[in-house]
C-alpha cells in the first residue's frame, strides 16, 4: 500500500492535516486560563508545528525524488488514469485485491473510526524550569550574579542591584570587554536569556528577531555609531586621559597625584591601559605623565602588555581586536534586547526577591506548602491569574499581587517623591527607597560620570552643582599633602583607632 509513490505522498499530506486539525482544537478546549495552562498549550502547539515542519521536509524531498523518477512517476498516474480502455475493470479488480489483502495482514489500521484527541489535546510536556523559575514566571540569575561579582570586570553588589543593572554594560573597563572572560560571561548569560524565553514563549520567532538585530547591529558598529563602541575596539591613540574618564586637572604635582592611593592609581593606569605595577610612588609618576598629553605621545614602554589600546600599532592587533570588539558589541545588544522583551519578568523576579528577603521562617513554610498544594491541584482548581486589578490610587501591589492599604502607603511615605539630579532626574518614592538609591547603581554611574568618588561624604548630595562644589572643596583641603597629626592612625590595646594627635593626648592624660 505504501510503497508506491502517491500513496507516499498522500500519508504525508494526511500527517499535516492531522496535526493541523490537533492545533485547532488545542485552541478551540475551554478551560485553559492560568498560566500553566496557557504555557502548556503553547507548547503542545510549538510541538506540533515543529511536527509539521518535519513532514513538510520529507514532502519536498518525495516531490523532488518524484521528478528525478519521472518515468516511474508516470507510469504510476497512466495506471490510474487507465489509458488502456479495455483494461479498466481488470486495474481496479487488481487494486481492490491489493488492498483487501493490505487489511486483512493489518487488521488493526482501521481508519474508518473517529479518532480520539482528547488524550493528545491535554497532554502536559515536560518542560525544564528550575524552582528559582516559578514555571517561567521568574528569572534564575543567581550563578550568573555569583560570576559577575567575582570577575575582573565586574563589581560588588547584591542580587537585587544584579538584576536592575545585568543588561547595562558600561560600567565594564573597554580593555576588560576586550578580553575572552568577558565575552564568556555575557554569552552565558545571553544563553540563559535566550533558553529562558524559548520556554516561556514557544511560540515567538526569537531567532528570526536576534538574526535582524544582529544586522542592525552591524551596520552600526561598522559606521562607528554603536553605543559604547564608537571607536570600533580600535586604538584610541589620538585621546587623552581626560577624554577616557581620568580627570588629571585637578592634580599639579606628583605628590598630589600620589595622595589617591595605591588602589585608585591602579584603577586609572589600568583605565589608560599603562602599567599599573611598581610602588605608589611610580605609579603617581607614570599617571602624572599622562596629564594634557594624548596616550600616543607617550613612551610605548609605559603602556601594558596586551592591553595597551593606544599602543597598538601593529594592522593584525588591530584587526584581532576589532574582531573582539565586534563580538561583545553583538552579545552586549542581544542581551539587552531580551532585557526589554523580559522586563515584566525581570520586575516580577525583584519583587519576589525582596518579598522573600522580608519574610520570615514560618511564612517560608507557608508559601512553601501552598506552592506545594498548587503543584498538586487540578488544572481546573486553578484561579484565573488575568483577573483585573482595581487599582485606581495606583498604590503599589503586595506579595500577592494587591494593592498594598492606603495606611501602608502613607506609613513609610510613598507618597512624597525624591528627585536626584546625579541620576538623570530619577524619581524615588518614599524615604527608604531615596537613601537606598545612593548605594545602587544609577547614583554611582552617575558619580563616575562626573569623576567623583561615591562616598559617605555625597550622602544626600543629589544636585550636580552642590556635588562638583564639595569635591573642589574636598581637593582644595588634600593640596597639602600627608599630615601625620591627622592623617596617621594608631590603636590602642582594646583596638580602638585614633589619629596621631588625639592618641598623643589621651595617652598623656593617662586615659589610654
Amino acid at each position: 500500500m505504501a510503497n508506491t509513490f502517491i500513496e507516499q505522498i498522500r500519508v504525508l499530506h494526511e500527517e499535516v492535516e492531522r496535526l493541523e486539525r490537533l492545533i485547532v482544537k488545542d485552541y478551540r478546549q475551554e478551560g485553559v486560563k492560568g498560566h500553566r495552562d496557557k504555557l502548556m498549550q503553547n507548547h503542545r502547539v510549538r510541538a506540533r508545528l515543529d511536527q509539521i515542519a518535519d513532514v513538510s521536509r520529507k514532502l519536498l524531498r518525495a516531490y523532488k525524488d518524484g521528478e528525478d523518477e519521472c518515468e516511474a512517476r508516470r507510469e504510476e498516474i497512466s495506471a490510474l488514469g487507465a489509458v488502456d480502455q479495455t483494461r479498466v475493470f481488470a486495474n481496479f479488480y487488481e487494486r481492490l485485491k491489493d488492498v483487501r489483502d493490505y487489511h486483512r495482514r493489518f487488521p488493526v489500521h482501521d481508519v474508518t473510526g473517529a479518532e480520539d484527541d482528547s488524550a493528545a489535546i491535554k497532554e502536559e510536556p515536560a518542560i525544564p524550569f528550575t524552582g528559582e523559575e516559578g514555571l517561567g514566571r521568574y528569572l534564575d540569575m543567581h550563578e550568573l550574579h555569583r560570576a559577575f561579582t567575582n570577575a575582573r570586570f565586574g563589581r560588588q553588589l547584591d542580587y537585587v542591584e544584579y538584576l536592575s543593572s545585568f543588561a547595562d554594560f558600561s560600567t565594564a573597563p573597554k580593555h576588560l570587554k576586550l578580553g575572552q572572560p568577558y565575552r564568556q560571561y555575557v554569552q552565558q548569560l545571553l544563553d540563559y536569556l535566550i533558553s529562558f524565553y524559548e520556554r516561556t514563549q514557544p511560540l515567538a520567532q526569537l531567532r528570526r528577531q536576534l538574526d535582524k538585530l544582529e544586522e542592525e547591529l552591524r551596520g552600526q558598529f561598522e559606521a562607528g555609531a554603536a553605543p559604547g563602541w564608537e571607536d570600533q575596539g580600535g586604538a584610541q591613540g589620538g585621546a587623552t586621559a581626560e577624554e577616557l574618564g581620568v580627570d588629571l586637572e585637578a592634580f599639579d604635582s606628583v605628590e598630589e597625584v600620589e595622595i589617591m592611593g595605591a588602589d585608585r592609581l591602579k584603577e586609572a593606569l589600568t583605565t589608560l591601559g599603562l602599567k599599573a605595577g611598581g610602588t605608589t610612588r611610580q605609579r603617581a609618576e607614570r599617571l602624572y605623565a599622562a596629564k594634557g598629553r594624548r596616550l600616543d605621545e607617550l613612551d610605548p614602554k609605559h603602556f601594558a602588555k596586551g592591553s595597551a589600546l593606544a599602543a597598538a600599532r601593529d594592522e593584525a592587533a588591530l584587526a584581532k581586536r576589532r574582531a573582539a570588539a565586534w563580538e561583545a558589541c553583538a552579545l552586549e545588544g542581544k542581551v539587552r534586547r531580551l532585557a526589554e522583551l523580559l522586563a515584566n519578568v525581570v520586575s516580577d523576579t525583584k519583587g519576589r526577591v525582596e518579598k522573600k528577603q522580608a519574610q520570615t521562617y514560618e511564612e517560608m513554610l507557608a508559601e512553601l506548602e501552598e506552592a506545594e498544594a498548587e503543584a498538586g491541584a487540578a488544572p481546573d482548581d486553578e484561579d484565573d491569574e488575568d483577573e483585573y486589578v482595581y487599582n485606581p490610587l495606583k498604590l503599589p501591589l503586595g506579595w500577592d499581587g494587591k494593592p498594598i492599604p492606603y495606611w501602608l502607603y502613607k506609613l513609610h511615605g510613598l507618597n512624597q517623591e525624591f528627585k536626584c539630579e546625579i541620576c538623570g532626574n530619577f524619581s524615588y518614592f518614599g524615604r527608604r527607597a531615596f537613601e537606598r538609591h545612593f548605594k545602587e547603581w544609577r547614583h554611582v554611574n552617575g558619580m563616575r560620570a562626573l569623576g567623583i568618588p561615591n562616598t559617605k561624604d555625597f550622602y544626600e548630595v543629589t544636585k550636580i552643582e552642590d556635588a562638583m562644589a564639595l569635591w573642589k572643596t574636598q581637593q582644595s583641603r588634600q593640596t597639602g599633602g600627608f599630615n601625620p597629626e591627622t592623617d596617621e592612625e594608631l590603636e590602642d590595646q582594646f583596638g580602638n583607632v585614633y589619629n596621631k594627635k588625639t592618641y598623643e593626648d589621651l595617652r598623656r592624660q593617662g586615659i589610654i
